[in-house]
């Protein structure tokens, strides 16, 4: 079947029928899975990815009760034909059933799929969440162990019965997405009325202080529990790293920061900080990206680098045991990356596809325009990559900004988990103690941004899009400021949350405007943005807009009540106590607190920072924050003239 429509890439979606989750078959189904897709090794990465017909391809076994399927989604390269594509993933797939598999790779994929398991599973939450998705779906909540057992007998020819009895061209349903192609139009006079929408038949809203009667009292004191705080060291070329050891699970967690965000993109090669995170992993002067690859993949741990504003972030878990090749793969990468041509091209385009398809999403174009009405042009949070700056960059400015901007005294490295702290220090010393860069580390001052001196709306129109979605907001705080924590629980009770929150309650519940709504202050070591996110249906955004300013001018005149202020508290205070049993969240605020500057007992002062918060301070907090008639209203989708109903 063909889809036609406006959109940007093209796609291909194929599903073959699977059976239930009590099948023997299910272990050998998942090994074929991270076979066929995990990872740059894979057979369908290999014949799809690598050779540029796609930009991306992933997959997934989905076992229920009375059935299942797999599931795999191509996305097209630049240019490049479905119908070839479908044919060489036909091709890929029968040529392995044909020549088998290796038993390295059946034991590769064991080892990663094991290893998977273990570490999406420490958490409280996790747990919860698996014992009841194995009772519900098996009938057994001790389901995974069984699994895991079965995982260990998979075979080669188990891996290749399963290719031959389930992927067959005949068993699959093969879909193809085919964009026509529109450009984005200026503001209409008129909303589209022939727009397809969904009717709301909202019940009466629910006060959340009317559910906590029926909730069982909890005790939010954390006198009780342990208050075990990170150790420090500092390399001499002036690496940092915080050593937190937990004996819980045999796995580790790895959160790293490097000053070498895309707050230093040059304006004409935007995109170039994420272009240098996303290929360090391409290759060293000693190992091909394959061979990096292969050396993670053989022993189940991750490494990823991601790019934001302030900083790259690095993301990292194995097993206790693998934590030396996590650390060794680290090194390599930070010191030695050679950035091959090869790869640094295929990843160009694999960029453009990305980027062609986030223009044709309203909630990525709102995003846009939003901070880039908010922030002057030559602020480092205005510039966004486009087409023509990802064309301009070179494999020179990749080597330069690496050169420049990946140092040792601007990263923090940190550990928690399962390891002995003098180990890992020698460790540590032994793989990053030869990092070594020259001159000093390039610094950057935001300007100030003053806030607008009216409303200020635009409407960037996505034509044939069945939602908009509306940003509002304007400058608000950095993570420095004394309001900080006053901030967060009136942002609590404004819209931290969708169902129990002011917004929630009154946009969404009582007038059913809006499928969702939310905002947030983002506070980093610079002043952040203020904003406040909304789904709507195209013909509701101005009504749901009109509705938000009413609240925001309500809170900031009347300010909010004692229980309010007490419920967001406690939510608060709750939520981060939960958030500390995840080991990558707890390892990122450690992180965090020390990119910040804040002190290490801030990881367990925090909740009483949150606690000391008073009313008085809530409310000041809402008359200096809240500013609904000098707001920036960006509303991307159809044609809507959200600026009409909110002058």
């Amino acid at each position: 079947m063909v889809l036609r429509e406006p959109g940007a890439g093209r796609l291909l979606q194929a599903v073959y029928p699977l059976p239930d989750a009590n099948q023997p078959d299910v272990p050998a189904l998942d090994v074929m899975d991270y076979i066929l897709t995990e990872g740059r090794n894979s057979r369908l990465y290999q014949a799809l990815v690598e050779s540029g017909l796609a930009s991306e391809v992933t997959a997934s076994v989905t076992s229920l009760r009375e059935s299942g399927w797999y599931e795999v989604l191509v996305t097209a390269g630049s240019k490049q034909d479905l119908k070839k594509i479908d044919s060489m993933l036909s091709s890929a797939i029968a040529n392995v059933a044909e020549k088998g598999v290796t038993s390295e790779e059946v034991e590769r994929a064991k080892t990663q799929l094991t290893a998977d398991v273990i570490l999406s599973n420490r958490d409280i939450t996790s747990q919860a969440m698996r014992l009841g998705t194995d009772e519900t779906t098996v009938g057994d909540y001790r389901y995974t162990d069984r699994y895991l057992a079965a995982v260990r007998l998979v075979k080669p020819t188990d891996v290749v019965a399963v290719i031959n009895k389930y992927l067959t061209k005949e068993a699959r349903t093969v879909g193809f997405f085919e964009p026509t192609q529109k450009r984005i139009a200026e503001v209409a006079d008129k909303p589209d009325s022939a727009q397809t929408t969904e009717n709301f038949s909202p019940g009466a809203p629910v006060l959340f202080s009317e559910v906590m009667k029926y909730l069982p009292p909890v005790d939010l004191a954390t006198d009780a529990i342990p208050q075990v705080l990170p150790q420090e060291f500092k390399l001499t070329n002036g690496l940092r790293i915080l050593l937190l050891p937990d004996r819980s699970t045999p796995t580790v967690t790895l959160s790293g920061y490097i000053q070498a965000g895309t707050e230093f993109d040059p304006e004409n090669k935007a995109g170039l900080a994420a272009f240098v995170a996303d290929n360090l992993l391409n290759g060293t002067k000693s190992k091909d990206v394959l061979t990096i690859a292969k050396v993670l993949g053989e022993r189940g741990a991750s490494l990823d680098f991601q790019t934001y504003r302030e900083g790259v972030h690095i993301e990292g878990d194995s097993l206790s045991d693998d934590l030396p090749i996590l650390l060794e793969m680290l090194a390599d990468v930070v010191k030695n990356s050679s950035f091959p041509s090869k790869e640094l091209e295929l990843h160009r385009q694999q960029t453009l596809t990305d980027l062609q398809q986030e223009l044709d999403e309203p909630s990525e174009v709102a995003r846009r325009v939003f901070v880039q009405s908010i922030y002057p042009k030559k602020h480092p949070l205005h510039t966004f990559p486009t087409e023509e700056s990802l064309q301009q960059i070179q494999r020179r400015d990749v080597i330069d900004f690496k050169t420049k901007h990946y140092r040792p005294d601007t990263t923090v490295l940190a550990l928690v988990g399962d390891f002995d702290l003098d180990k890992v220090r020698s460790l540590i010393k032994n793989k990053f103690g030869d990092w070594e860069v020259s001159g000093k580390a390039p610094t950057l001052k935001y300007p100030p941004v003053a806030m607008p001196e009216k409303i200020v709306s635009v409407n960037p129109v996505l034509p044939d899009k069945a939602q908009a979605v509306t940003y509002m907001g304007y400058t608000g705080i950095n993570r420095y400021d004394p309001r900080f924590h006053a901030a967060l629980v009136l942002n609590q009770i404004l819209g931290g949350d969708t169902l129990s929150s002011r917004l929630g309650a009154e946009v969404r519940d009582r007038q059913g405007l809006s499928y969702g709504i939310y905002s947030s202050f983002q506070a980093g070591k610079n002043v952040g943005t203020f904003l406040i996110e909304m789904q709507t249906s195209p013909e509701d955004s101005s009504k749901a807009i009109a509705s938000t300013r009413q609240m925001l001018q309500q809170i900031h005149q009347e300010g909010v009540t004692a229980l309010e202020v007490e419920t967001a508290k406690r939510t608060l205070i709750s939520n981060y106590n939960v958030s500390l049993a995840n080991p990558e969240e707890l390892t990122d605020r450690i992180l965090m607190n020390e990119v910040y500057g804040l002190d290490k007992v801030e990881l367990h002062s925090f909740t009483d920072k949150i606690q000391k918060v008073t009313l008085a301070q809530v409310n000041q907090a809402a008359r200096e924050l809240l500013h609904p008639d000098r707001i920036v209203v960006v509303t991307a989708g159809p044609s809507v003239l959200a600026e009409k109903s909110i002058r």
